[in-house]
Protein backbone atom coordinates (compact mmCIF):
# COMPACT_ATOMS: atom_id res chain seq x y z
CA UNK A 1 0.00 0.00 0.00
CA UNK A 2 1.46 3.04 -0.83
CA UNK A 3 1.65 5.58 1.82
CA UNK A 4 1.02 9.13 -0.13
CA UNK A 5 3.03 11.68 1.20
CA UNK A 6 5.11 14.41 0.36
CA UNK A 7 8.73 13.40 -1.34
CA UNK A 8 10.15 16.21 0.79
CA UNK A 9 12.24 15.18 4.19
CA UNK A 10 11.67 17.20 6.69
CA UNK A 11 14.41 15.73 9.32
CA UNK A 12 17.83 16.45 8.87
CA UNK A 13 20.06 13.40 9.02
CA UNK A 14 22.72 12.97 11.55
CA UNK A 15 20.16 13.64 14.69
CA UNK A 16 20.84 12.35 17.92
CA UNK A 17 17.86 10.30 18.82
CA UNK A 18 19.27 6.26 19.80
CA UNK A 19 19.27 3.67 16.94
CA UNK A 20 15.98 1.95 16.11
CA UNK A 21 13.76 4.84 18.14
CA UNK A 22 10.25 4.96 17.65
CA UNK A 23 10.29 8.21 18.19
CA UNK A 24 12.07 9.62 15.60
CA UNK A 25 10.05 7.49 13.06
CA UNK A 26 6.69 8.88 14.59
CA UNK A 27 7.91 12.34 13.91
CA UNK A 28 9.24 11.94 10.38
CA UNK A 29 5.71 10.25 9.63
CA UNK A 30 4.29 13.17 10.87
CA UNK A 31 6.01 15.82 9.04
CA UNK A 32 6.03 13.86 6.04
CA UNK A 33 2.25 14.32 6.02
CA UNK A 34 1.61 17.58 7.17
CA UNK A 35 4.66 19.19 4.95
CA UNK A 36 6.35 23.23 5.98
CA UNK A 37 2.91 24.86 7.07
CA UNK A 38 3.61 23.32 10.29
CA UNK A 39 4.68 24.76 13.76
CA UNK A 40 6.15 22.40 16.59
CA UNK A 41 5.63 22.91 20.48
CA UNK A 42 8.39 20.77 21.99
CA UNK A 43 7.81 20.25 26.07
CA UNK A 44 10.70 18.30 28.14
CA UNK A 45 11.36 15.37 26.31
CA UNK A 46 13.56 12.65 24.25
CA UNK A 47 12.43 15.27 21.62
CA UNK A 48 13.80 18.34 23.51
CA UNK A 49 17.19 16.83 22.96
CA UNK A 50 16.73 14.53 18.83
CA UNK A 51 15.87 18.37 17.94
CA UNK A 52 18.85 20.34 19.41
CA UNK A 53 19.32 23.44 21.08
CA UNK A 54 19.33 26.74 19.05
CA UNK A 55 20.19 27.75 16.54
CA UNK A 56 20.67 24.24 15.53
CA UNK A 57 17.92 22.25 14.75
CA UNK A 58 17.09 18.42 13.52
CA UNK A 59 13.62 19.96 12.16
CA UNK A 60 13.10 21.82 8.70
CA UNK A 61 10.12 23.42 10.63
CA UNK A 62 9.68 25.72 13.54
CA UNK A 63 10.03 24.54 16.96
CA UNK A 64 9.45 26.26 20.28
CA UNK A 65 10.68 24.60 23.19
CA UNK A 66 8.61 24.41 26.13
CA UNK A 67 8.49 23.07 29.91
CA UNK A 68 7.31 20.23 30.84
CA UNK A 69 4.01 20.83 32.00
CA UNK A 70 2.97 23.60 29.39
CA UNK A 71 2.45 21.71 26.49
CA UNK A 72 -1.17 22.64 25.69
CA UNK A 73 -0.50 26.44 26.81
CA UNK A 74 1.90 27.29 24.67
CA UNK A 75 0.31 25.47 21.91
CA UNK A 76 -2.93 27.18 22.38
CA UNK A 77 -1.13 31.04 22.94
CA UNK A 78 0.90 29.97 19.08
CA UNK A 79 -2.71 29.14 17.82
CA UNK A 80 -4.17 32.38 18.99
CA UNK A 81 -1.53 34.51 17.31
CA UNK A 82 -1.38 32.59 14.49
CA UNK A 83 -5.34 33.41 14.15
CA UNK A 84 -4.98 37.25 14.97
CA UNK A 85 -2.42 37.31 12.13
CA UNK A 86 -4.96 36.03 9.55
CA UNK A 87 -2.88 32.58 9.35
CA UNK A 88 -5.02 29.43 9.17
CA UNK A 89 -3.15 27.32 7.13
CA UNK A 90 -0.38 26.79 9.35
CA UNK A 91 -1.13 23.38 11.79
CA UNK A 92 0.06 23.76 15.54
CA UNK A 93 1.11 20.83 17.02
CA UNK A 94 2.60 20.09 20.38
CA UNK A 95 4.27 16.83 20.32
CA UNK A 96 5.44 15.61 23.84
CA UNK A 97 6.27 12.30 25.18
CA UNK A 98 4.10 10.28 27.93
CA UNK A 99 5.50 12.16 30.87
CA UNK A 100 4.45 15.44 29.04
CA UNK A 101 0.96 14.07 28.26
CA UNK A 102 -0.11 11.37 30.98
CA UNK A 103 1.56 12.96 33.85
CA UNK A 104 3.29 16.55 34.32
CA UNK A 105 1.43 17.83 31.12
CA UNK A 106 -1.84 16.76 31.68
CA UNK A 107 -3.59 19.66 33.53
CA UNK A 108 -2.80 22.15 30.36
CA UNK A 109 -3.26 19.39 28.25
CA UNK A 110 -7.04 19.00 29.58
CA UNK A 111 -7.49 22.67 29.91
CA UNK A 112 -6.93 23.56 26.50
CA UNK A 113 -9.11 20.44 24.93
CA UNK A 114 -11.35 21.91 27.37
CA UNK A 115 -11.47 25.03 25.60
CA UNK A 116 -11.37 23.21 22.04
CA UNK A 117 -8.39 24.61 21.30
CA UNK A 118 -7.15 24.50 17.47
CA UNK A 119 -4.45 22.22 17.36
CA UNK A 120 -3.18 18.51 17.46
CA UNK A 121 -1.67 16.93 20.35
CA UNK A 122 0.88 14.11 19.90
CA UNK A 123 1.98 11.46 22.43
CA UNK A 124 4.46 9.77 21.33
CA UNK A 125 4.72 6.58 24.24
CA UNK A 126 7.82 5.12 25.11
CA UNK A 127 5.91 4.16 28.15
CA UNK A 128 8.61 5.99 30.87
CA UNK A 129 10.49 8.89 31.53
CA UNK A 130 13.59 7.71 28.67
CA UNK A 131 15.28 10.43 28.90
CA UNK A 132 16.30 11.45 32.05
CA UNK A 133 16.91 7.57 33.17
CA UNK A 134 14.06 5.30 32.22
CA UNK A 135 12.12 6.47 35.40
CA UNK A 136 8.07 4.69 35.50
CA UNK A 137 5.15 6.96 34.05
CA UNK A 138 1.24 6.59 34.53
CA UNK A 139 2.24 5.27 31.02
CA UNK A 140 4.54 2.29 31.95
CA UNK A 141 2.63 -0.86 31.79
CA UNK A 142 1.67 -3.23 34.49
CA UNK A 143 4.62 -5.87 35.03
CA UNK A 144 7.57 -3.24 33.64
CA UNK A 145 11.36 -2.80 35.22
CA UNK A 146 12.42 1.06 35.38
CA UNK A 147 14.59 2.24 37.61
CA UNK A 148 12.03 3.88 39.99
CA UNK A 149 10.73 0.26 39.49
CA UNK A 150 13.76 -1.95 40.31
CA UNK A 151 13.85 -5.55 40.97
CA UNK A 152 10.81 -6.79 42.56
CA UNK A 153 9.45 -3.71 42.96
CA UNK A 154 8.22 -4.02 39.42
CA UNK A 155 5.67 -1.84 38.74
CA UNK A 156 1.86 -3.25 39.65
CA UNK A 157 -0.41 -1.16 38.50
CA UNK A 158 -2.20 -0.78 35.18
CA UNK A 159 -1.47 1.97 32.52
CA UNK A 160 -3.56 5.00 32.71
CA UNK A 161 -5.54 4.71 29.02
CA UNK A 162 -4.42 8.39 28.03
CA UNK A 163 -6.87 8.22 25.19
CA UNK A 164 -10.16 7.54 27.05
CA UNK A 165 -9.73 10.55 29.89
CA UNK A 166 -9.47 12.73 25.96
CA UNK A 167 -12.46 10.74 24.79
CA UNK A 168 -13.84 12.15 27.72
CA UNK A 169 -13.43 16.00 27.27
CA UNK A 170 -15.48 15.21 23.83
CA UNK A 171 -13.40 16.82 21.77
CA UNK A 172 -13.64 16.37 18.30
CA UNK A 173 -11.22 13.35 17.30
CA UNK A 174 -8.54 11.10 19.46
CA UNK A 175 -7.08 8.30 18.06
CA UNK A 176 -4.44 5.67 18.40
CA UNK A 177 -1.54 4.60 15.75
CA UNK A 178 1.74 2.82 15.42
CA UNK A 179 5.13 3.37 13.80
CA UNK A 180 4.57 0.10 12.48
CA UNK A 181 1.90 0.59 10.54
CA UNK A 182 2.78 3.93 8.78
CA UNK A 183 -0.35 3.71 6.47
CA UNK A 184 -2.85 3.61 9.62
CA UNK A 185 -0.58 6.31 11.09
CA UNK A 186 -0.32 8.92 8.05
CA UNK A 187 -4.24 8.41 7.71
CA UNK A 188 -5.11 9.44 10.93
CA UNK A 189 -2.47 12.46 11.22
CA UNK A 190 -4.58 13.61 7.81
CA UNK A 191 -7.77 13.03 9.44
CA UNK A 192 -6.39 15.33 12.33
CA UNK A 193 -5.45 18.04 10.19
CA UNK A 194 -8.37 18.15 8.28
CA UNK A 195 -10.52 18.69 11.66
CA UNK A 196 -11.08 22.14 13.72
CA UNK A 197 -10.48 21.95 17.24
CA UNK A 198 -8.63 19.92 19.32
CA UNK A 199 -7.19 16.29 18.25
CA UNK A 200 -5.31 13.65 19.82
CA UNK A 201 -3.05 10.81 18.69
CA UNK A 202 -1.56 8.78 20.81
CA UNK A 203 1.29 6.95 18.92
CA UNK A 204 3.35 3.48 20.50
CA UNK A 205 6.57 4.49 20.02
CA UNK A 206 9.45 1.98 20.70
CA UNK A 207 12.15 2.80 22.89
CA UNK A 208 15.17 0.03 22.47
CA UNK A 209 17.39 1.32 25.06
CA UNK A 210 14.57 1.47 27.75
CA UNK A 211 12.96 -1.29 26.64
CA UNK A 212 16.15 -3.30 26.56
CA UNK A 213 15.52 -4.69 23.23
CA UNK A 214 17.86 -5.03 20.30
CA UNK A 215 17.50 -1.52 18.08
CA UNK A 216 16.79 -3.70 14.68
CA UNK A 217 13.56 -5.37 16.21
CA UNK A 218 12.03 -1.58 16.98
CA UNK A 219 9.07 -2.14 14.24
CA UNK A 220 8.58 -5.50 15.38
CA UNK A 221 7.76 -4.53 18.63
CA UNK A 222 5.40 -2.17 17.61
CA UNK A 223 4.06 -4.53 15.08
CA UNK A 224 3.43 -7.58 17.85
CA UNK A 225 1.78 -4.64 20.38
CA UNK A 226 -1.05 -4.19 18.34
CA UNK A 227 -1.00 -7.96 17.36
CA UNK A 228 -1.48 -9.06 20.72
CA UNK A 229 -4.27 -6.17 21.73
CA UNK A 230 -1.85 -4.46 23.34
CA UNK A 231 -1.65 -1.45 21.56
CA UNK A 232 -5.04 -2.01 19.37
CA UNK A 233 -5.80 1.09 16.64
CA UNK A 234 -8.87 2.80 16.77
CA UNK A 235 -9.93 6.15 16.69
CA UNK A 236 -13.02 8.37 18.62
CA UNK A 237 -15.04 11.09 17.25
CA UNK A 238 -16.34 14.19 18.74
CA UNK A 239 -16.13 11.04 22.13
CA UNK A 240 -18.93 9.25 20.95
CA UNK A 241 -18.16 7.13 17.55
CA UNK A 242 -15.55 4.73 18.16
CA UNK A 243 -13.76 2.80 15.07
CA UNK A 244 -11.63 0.15 15.48
CA UNK A 245 -9.37 0.49 12.42
CA UNK A 246 -7.55 -3.10 12.83
CA UNK A 247 -8.32 -6.28 13.40
CA UNK A 248 -5.58 -8.12 15.13
CA UNK A 249 -4.26 -11.53 15.17
CA UNK A 250 -4.82 -11.83 19.04
CA UNK A 251 -1.48 -13.40 19.33
CA UNK A 252 -0.51 -14.54 23.42
CA UNK A 253 0.58 -11.32 25.35
CA UNK A 254 3.61 -13.82 26.41
CA UNK A 255 5.33 -13.58 22.68
CA UNK A 256 5.54 -9.97 23.03
CA UNK A 257 6.85 -9.55 26.56
CA UNK A 258 9.27 -12.09 26.56
CA UNK A 259 11.38 -10.23 24.00
CA UNK A 260 11.75 -7.47 26.27
CA UNK A 261 14.13 -7.13 28.99
CA UNK A 262 12.13 -5.12 30.85
CA UNK A 263 9.98 -7.74 31.36
CA UNK A 264 12.37 -10.78 31.98
CA UNK A 265 11.33 -11.14 35.66
CA UNK A 266 7.55 -11.95 34.89
CA UNK A 267 6.61 -15.57 35.42
CA UNK A 268 3.74 -17.56 33.52
CA UNK A 269 1.48 -16.64 36.26
CA UNK A 270 2.18 -12.84 35.82
CA UNK A 271 1.40 -13.38 31.77
CA UNK A 272 -1.91 -14.89 32.66
CA UNK A 273 -2.91 -11.84 34.63
CA UNK A 274 -1.40 -9.27 32.34
CA UNK A 275 -3.47 -11.36 29.59
CA UNK A 276 -6.93 -11.26 31.18
CA UNK A 277 -6.89 -7.51 31.94
CA UNK A 278 -5.46 -7.56 28.12
CA UNK A 279 -8.38 -9.58 26.85
CA UNK A 280 -11.06 -7.04 29.28
CA UNK A 281 -9.60 -3.96 27.48
CA UNK A 282 -10.31 -5.08 24.29
CA UNK A 283 -13.93 -6.81 24.84
CA UNK A 284 -14.97 -3.28 26.38
CA UNK A 285 -13.34 -1.39 23.17
CA UNK A 286 -15.27 -3.78 21.01
CA UNK A 287 -18.40 -3.44 22.96
CA UNK A 288 -17.66 0.84 22.41
CA UNK A 289 -17.29 0.24 18.47
CA UNK A 290 -20.58 -2.01 18.55
CA UNK A 291 -18.53 -4.63 17.40
CA UNK A 292 -18.35 -8.39 18.44
CA UNK A 293 -15.31 -10.82 18.68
Amino acid sequence: MELNVLDEEYMYPGHVACPGCGAAIAMRFLLKTLGNKTIIILPACCWSVIAGPYPQSTLKVPVIHSAFETGGAVASGVRAALDIKGDTETTVVTWAGDGGTFDIGFQALSGAVERNEDFIYVCYDNEAYMNTGIQRSSSTPYGAWTTTTPGTEWKKMRKKNIVEALVAHRIPYAATASIAFPEDLVSKVKKAKAIKGSRFLHIYATCPTGWRIPSEISVKIARMAVQANIFPLYEVENGLKYTINYKPKEYPVKEYFKLQGRFKHLTDRDFKYIQDMVDEDWQLLLRKAGERS
